[in-house]
Formats: C-alpha cells, sequence, structure tokens
C-alpha cells in the first residue's frame, strides 16, 4: 500500500456519525438545525412598486416566537404592484428560511394568510432572477422560486435549497404585510473538527477552510455533490470530497453509505451513475478508505462486487492495451469535448483503479485477482496516448505513471498559471504537479484559481470557475450592473450555464486535501495509519501548523523555514503511530 497515489485521507472510526438506514420505521435525521439572521438587507424595491418601511428591522435578533401585540417588523404594502426585499444571509448554507408575521391583521376578509414570492439564491442576481430566460433559473433539484402563504401572527418555513441571499416579495393587491422576522435555517451534519491548517499566508488558510465548509454543506443525506443542483450522490466527484472529509473530519459513516448506496443501485454490468469511468472511482475510493482505515471488514464486504468489476473493467481493453471502454465516456466537463484527452484519461484512470483493485485483493489474499491486475497493469501500460493538451489527461497520466510527471508538468501542466483547470480535476493536477516536485507551481495555483473565486465573493466552492469570467465581473454579492458582467448569471457551460451553475460543489475542495497532504507533508504508508511519513513542502510560506486525524488519534505538526532554507519540524504524534521522517 506504500506510495499510493490518490490518497483520499485518514478516517477514524465510525462510532461518532451513524450510517444512513433504509427501513419503513422511524429514522432520527443526523443533521441539526440552526438559526441564521440575515447580516444585511442588499436591496428593496423602488416606491413606484409600493411600500417596504423599516427594513433593516429584519437584520435584529429574534427570540423565535410571535407575541400578541408586538406589531414592530418590515411593512410592506402593495397597491398594485409587488413590493419586495433582498436580505443577505452572509455566507452559504443548506435549507431554508422562517418568516414570523407579526401582529397585524391583514386586509383580506376571507383569510388572514397572506400569499408571498420567495427566491432564493446562491448570489444576489440570482435571487432576482425569473425562472427560465437566457440566464437559466430554474427550479431542477430544489424549488428555490416559489409562491407561499404565510399566517397572520405565525411563522412559516419555506425552502430546502442551497442559498445565500433571499428575495421576497408581497404579491397580493390592496394588502399589506409585517414581517416581524425572516431567518435561515440552516441544516447540516454538526461535526467535530479534527483536521486543521495555517501557515504564514492568510490567503491559502481562507482557501483551505473553505473547501472544509464546501464539503461539509454536502454532507446531508448521502454526500451529494452540490446542495442546490446535483443533490446526488455522484461516484466520481466524490473522491475530492471524500479526501477533505479525511483530512478535516476523519471517519465518517456518510462515507460507506455513500459508496454502498451506488452499489446496491448499480447491478453489474451497468456503470455507477451511468459513466465507465465512475466506476473506475469507486475501486480508487475503495482502496483509499483502506488505507486510511484499515477496516479489511469492509473491504471483505465489497470483495464480491470489487472482483467481479476488475473481471469486467479486463473486457474493455483490447490486446495492445488501450482502453475501450464504452460510452458514457467523461473526465470532467471542460475535457468533454477533447477525445484524445478523455482517452488518455480513461487509460490513466484504468491503471489507477486496477492498481488500487490489486492492493485491495493483494489484502484479501486473493492471489488469483491480483495477479490478474497486475498483468492488466502491465498491458495497459503498453499504450501510451497523447494527452491531447489536456491537463486533466496530463495530470492523471502522471499519477499513472504513462509518461514522467516532471515532463508533463514542464510541457502542459506548469503553463498558463491557473487558466485551463477545472475545479474537479484541479486537484489532480495539484497531485501530478507534486509528483513532478513542483510544490510552489502548487501553491501560486491554488492562490489565483481557488483565491480567483473568493476574490469574487465566494463563500463556497463552486461547480465550475474560469479565470476570464472575473474580466469586468460584478461580485456575487452585488447587485448586477450594467457596466459588468454577471458572473454568475453570464457564464457557466454544459449543463451549468447561467443561474443553473452551481456555487457549492464538493468536487471543488481539492485544495483543502492538498495543503493538508502536501505542505504538512502528512502521507498514511500502511492501512490504517499504522506508519505515516511527514515531509513537509512549504515552498515560499515562513511557517505551517496544524492536525491531522487518523485510527490512532490526530497528529499535530508545525515547519518552520530557517535562516538557512531548512525546515525545522515538531511533530506529536500518538505513540501507536510510526513516523517516517526524510
Amino acid at each position: 500500500m506504500a506510495g499510493a497515489i490518490l490518497c483520499a485521507g485518514v478516517f477514524a472510526s465510525f462510532a461518532s456519525e451513524p450510517t444512513p438506514t433504509v427501513t419503513n420505521s422511524a429514522v432520527r435525521d443526523p443533521r441539526v438545525r440552526e438559526y441564521v439572521m440575515p447580516t444585511r438587507v442588499v436591496w428593496e424595491s423602488p416606491a413606484e412598486s409600493g411600500v417596504v418601511l423599516d427594513s433593516k428591522l429584519l437584520l435584529r435578533p429574534f427570540s423565535g416566537q410571535i407575541t400578541l401585540g408586538d406589531r414592530s417588523g418590515c411593512l410592506m404594502k402593495n397597491y398594485g404592484k409587488a413590493p419586495g426585499v433582498l436580505l443577505d444571509f452572509g455566507r452559504e448554507l443548506h435549507g431554508g428560511i422562517q418568516i414570523a408575521v407579526a401582529d397585524l391583521q391583514p386586509t383580506s376578509k376571507e383569510s388572514k394568510t397572506t400569499a408571498l414570492r420567495v427566491r432564493f439564491g446562491e448570489s444576489a442576481s440570482e435571487a432576482m432572477s425569473e425562472l427560465g430566460g437566457e440566464s437559466d433559473a430554474t427550479n431542477d433539484h430544489a424549488v428555490r422560486d416559489e409562491t407561499v402563504q404565510v399566517p397572520w401572527l405565525g411563522t412559516a418555513e419555506i425552502g430546502n435549497t442551497g442559498f445565500r441571499f433571499v428575495r421576497i416579495d408581497l404579491l397580493e393587491s390592496n394588502n399589506f404585510v409585517a414581517l416581524k422576522a425572516v431567518r435561515a435555517i440552516s441544516i447540516r451534519r454538526e461535526l467535530p473538527r479534527l483536521g486543521s491548517f495555517k501557515c504564514s499566508d492568510e490567503r491559502l488558510n481562507q482557501i483551505w477552510e473553505t473547501g472544509a465548509y464546501t464539503v461539509s454543506l454536502c454532507m446531508q443525506d448521502y454526500l451529494w455533490d452540490g446542495i442546490k443542483s446535483d443533490r446526488l450522490v455522484w461516484i466520481g466527484d466524490m473522491h475530492p470530497e471524500t479526501s477533505t472529509i479525511a483530512a478535516v473530519f476523519g471517519g465518517l459513516g456518510i462515507v460507506p453509505a455513500s459508496l454502498d448506496l451506488i452499489r446496491n443501485e448499480t447491478p453489474l454490468p451497468n456503470w455507477m451513475n451511468g459513466i465507465s469511468s465512475y466506476s473506475l472511482w469507486w475501486i480508487i475510493i475503495q482502496r483509499d478508505w483502506y488505507l486510511q482505515t484499515g477496516d479489511l471488514g469492509y473491504v471483505k464486504e465489497q470483495a464480491g462486487y470489487l472482483g467481479a468489476l476488475l473481471n469486467h473493467l479486463s473486457r474493455f481493453i483490447n490486446p495492445e492495451g488501450s482502453e475501450t471502454l464504452p460510452e458514457t465516456r467523461f473526465l470532467d466537463w471542460p475535457s468533454s469535448e477533447n477525445k484524445q484527452a478523455i482517452h488518455a484519461g480513461l487509460q490513466s484512470l484504468m491503471v489507477l483503479a486496477f492498481q488500487a483493485g490489486g492492493e485491495m485483493a493483494a489484502a484479501l489474499g486473493d492471489s488469483s485477482l491480483s495477479q490478474k491486475c497486475s498483468a492488466t497493469i502491465a498491458l495497459l501500460k503498453k499504450h501510451v496516448p497523447p494527452h491531447g493538451n489536456s491537463k486533466q489527461a496530463a495530470a492523471l497520466m502522471g499519477l499513472a505513471e504513462l509518461a514522467p510527471a516532471t515532463k508533463l508538468n514542464r510541457d502542459v501542466l506548469a503553463l498558463d498559471g491557473g487558466k485551463r483547470l477545472s475545479t474537479f480535476y484541479g486537484f489532480y493536477v495539484l497531485q501530478a504537479r507534486a509528483k513532478a516536485g513542483d510544490y510552489q507551481g502548487c501553491l501560486d495555483n491554488i492562490r489565483q484559481f481557488w483565491g480567483g473565486m473568493l476574490d469574487v465573493g465566494a463563500t463556497t466552492f463552486w461547480e465550475d470557475f474560469n479565470l476570464d469570467w472575473t474580466q469586468n465581473a460584478g461580485r456575487i454579492d452585488e447587485l448586477p450592473s450594467a457596466a459588468k458582467k454577471d458572473i454568475h448569471g453570464d457564464y457557466g457551460a454544459y449543463c451549468y450555464k447561467g443561474f443553473r451553475h452551481s456555487l457549492c460543489h464538493g468536487w471543488a475542495s481539492g485544495p483543502t486535501a492538498w495543503l493538508s497532504h502536501n505542505v504538512l507533508g502528512i502521507e498514511i504508508v500502511e492501512p490504517g495509519g499504522k506508519w505515516v511519513r511527514i515531509v513537509p513542502h512549504l515552498g515560499d510560506l515562513k511557517w505551517a501548523e496544524g492536525t491531522y486525524p487518523t485510527p490512532g488519534g490526530v497528529i499535530k505538526v508545525r515547519h518552520e523555514t530557517g535562516p538557512d532554507g531548512k525546515i525545522k519540524s515538531q511533530i506529536d504524534a500518538p505513540a501507536e503511530i510510526k513516523i517516517l521522517r526524510q
């Protein structure tokens, strides 16, 4: 197991996190609710659209209880046009909102309810948008634009989506409503952070924290890809997420539960999520899980499916060693039109998957399957396809050792800085550049690319991002302006055009895991973290420190670059963990 390339991180015991089960009886929700007040009023409608009075009262604390005689609040009056207000909750959240209506009776004699239109948005402009149209605002996966009835002298809860901004409009003509409070209901798993990271560069610290927060929001019923769109278990997308979970939270039952869910719903010869490469990622994640936990019992539970899947995959290799995987052939969206890149990437993933499968077969004592994996890897390595000048493909080729990582870094990966990266496969570009020894280039990429999202107001990392989008673009926490591009509504491609684009996607969290593994330098060598190698790479950083969870306990490190350029390290690890240093 030593030297495994795609290391998912360290997973501690499962006791702190229940594994979801499917039963007909009552099941306790593993998530918790937290109320979050808005931090500012971004916009309120002009006078000609009705009356909005005292909107800033919506920022004051709220007890959660309406009381008789309390008529204070944000008063909205509709005289033929719907008045509205746009609130900012300060950061991306998953859940909905609670609207409390004060003790002012509505005009209607027939009903004491009032119709409001509620629009959620991951950006201010999305919350102001109309469904459909050129910017592709949708209710796909989660309803984020709906008309609701709220009661007089009571509260109503609306929404189940990802958002930061909420717009509320009063729809009924000749009516009014007094909003006592509007507070977000944040729904997420309450998990202690066992891992941490800090260094001399505050920008990198913020990036590490943002990746951790992004994935924490995506841990809902199962491990989702996104919280607005793609509220599904996508196995390929899970690999960066499980890597981040390992570095930040340790062992969580949501990971094997999500792996098992897709396994159970994908009888062979079907491909997981309908994508052949995603079945390859399932094998890689399983190996990484075992490497970090040492949980041989869990590997034994996968043995039957694993062996059958590896045998099935071996049918898609021709005598020359070239993979012939069927549709859907996919790495990530930005590379989806580059057929050379897709072939090179799939060839590399086949090598990595059979390496992972062979390691698990050896742990299971299945010498026949282990030998077959070794022979298959040898066959696959006879065919070295061109990378199509794709950073995604070149990164996987370097990790699979189909070509020297140093050459791939020089010719492809190090070019253009943070351009031609994707939020998903950027993780593997970082890993391949680290394999080439270019740690400083990785730090520069992280600052530029992932930091570029922070520069335009992001509090979580996005489904995709392009540095070119930032040219003359407004921030996501600003209203759209004719003088600037709307970085949310005007950009995106493929299935994530405009407001369909998710601004909280777990697959974008890779730098969090990368910084823990490469700057802190913590690498698990033996299954279960019995042996851990610590080799820090600080680049231009003066110091870095942090913690990393293992099944045997938390490892604490601090590294400082001395006047002579050498790194001095302090390491505090549980006695049962053997530390290797180079």
